[in-house]
């Protein structure tokens, strides 16, 4: 039997329920291909921060670096400024356990609707590579003249040459094992930042004559977002900057129906430190509490967490049964035009893995 001990921090807003629904088919899949799951729960977040004016413990980076990986709900308050629950607690995890690759991929499934006119089913099957650890979010700069009518703010982006070469081999090792199109795209913005992201592109191009069998493209991120529209049947791999990864993410998720359905893992590929595997969708204040959100991305966060693992036939039980629920589109929460609950989308779930 595989043994497991996950720390699970549900977080805020929706990322209580969604992970609920994400335990419950993990469990099950478990059963059924006997795994078996030690979930720890730790109550950080914003309500923590609340009692104690942090988003979670002092020792809590060495209490995660016991677990196996994590597997996190949201985090975010509309009562807390965005940069103190980022810096507070997923920027120190993500950087503490060198999780430099965040893998996010944009399906379109048959069953859902793209707001693009004339993409059906699996038109859309891209994943971005984000560059997790430093670039535009290595939070190096400051203040001076603070709260005087001179106030500068410096915010410098950090590109290493190892940095960018590491997560940009990562992309083209993916884009051999995907065996689709079998295509890098790099995203840039060298012609107005002609330093740093200099250092990504040449480390790209250093990167790209290793691999003569994968197709190459580099794009500047203006035209990327365009393209994501107007063609994003084009893409197959896209690794980007950790800004830019976040921004195109977004983008990858609403054009194949909905932020419900874009999972992610913070990945470290040397496996040295816990992974963390959550949704994209954040803690979406305006619905927390009413039952509704889409639990899909947190449940395939969890597949994604079964396949980093190595359990390549649960995760692809978990991933089949999400495509019969989205095909059949009887059970579907109303960001997909549905009006089931979260609950009810993960029991159909169940269902689908039982059948």
């Amino acid at each position: 039997m595989a043994e497991y001990k996950i720390a699970v921090i549900r977080g805020d807003g929706i990322g209580i329920e969604v992970i609920e629904e994400g335990i419950k088919v993990l469990l099950a899949v478990g059963e059924a291909y006997d795994i078996k799951w030690n979930f720890v729960e730790f109550p950080w977040g914003s309500d923590y921060y609340f009692k104690h004016g942090s988003m979670m413990p002092t020792d809590a980076l060495d209490t995660l670096a016991e677990f196996d990986q994590i597997y996190l709900g949201a985090v975010g308050h509309p009562e807390i400024q965005d940069h103190v629950t980022l810096n507070g607690l997923l920027l120190p995890i993500r950087r503490t356990f060198d999780q430099y690759v965040c893998e996010r991929p944009s399906v379109l499934y048959p069953g859902i609707n793209s707001p693009l006119k004339g993409v059906e089913g699996w038109d859309i099957d891209l994943v971005v590579i984000r560059e997790n650890t430093e670039g535009e979010y290595a939070n190096v700069g400051g203040f001076q003249y603070q709260g005087f009518s001179q106030e500068i703010g410096l915010q410098v982006g950090v590109f290493t040459r190892h940095g960018s070469e590491r997560v940009i081999t990562y992309a083209f090792e993916i884009a051999r094992k995907r065996d689709k199109k079998r295509k890098v795209t790099s995203i840039t913005k060298s012609n107005a930042q002609g330093y740093g992201m200099i250092v990504w592109d040449q480390a790209f191009e250093r990167v790209a004559a290793k691999y003569p069998d994968i197709q190459t493209e580099s794009l500047l991120v203006d035209a990327a977002c365009m393209d994501f529209v107007r063609r994003p049947q084009d893409f197959d791999v896209v690794v980007a900057s950790n800004l830019f990864g976040d921004i195109l993410t977004d983008i990858g998720a609403i054009i194949t129906g909905s932020m419900g359905l874009a999972p992610s893992g913070n990945i470290d590929p040397e496996r040295r430190f816990p992974s963390m595997f959550e949704p994209v969708h954040g803690s979406a204040p305006d619905i927390m509490g009413k039952g509704i959100a889409n639990p899909l991305a947190a449940i395939m966060s969890g597949s994604m967490m079964l396949r980093f693992v190595g359990q390549e036939q649960a995760a692809e039980t978990i991933d089949s049964a999400v495509l019969k629920v989205v095909e059949a589109g009887e059970m579907l929460t109303p960001d997909l035009g549905g009006n089931a609950t979260a609950s009810q989308v993960g029991d159909a779930v169940l269902r689908a893995i039982s059948s």
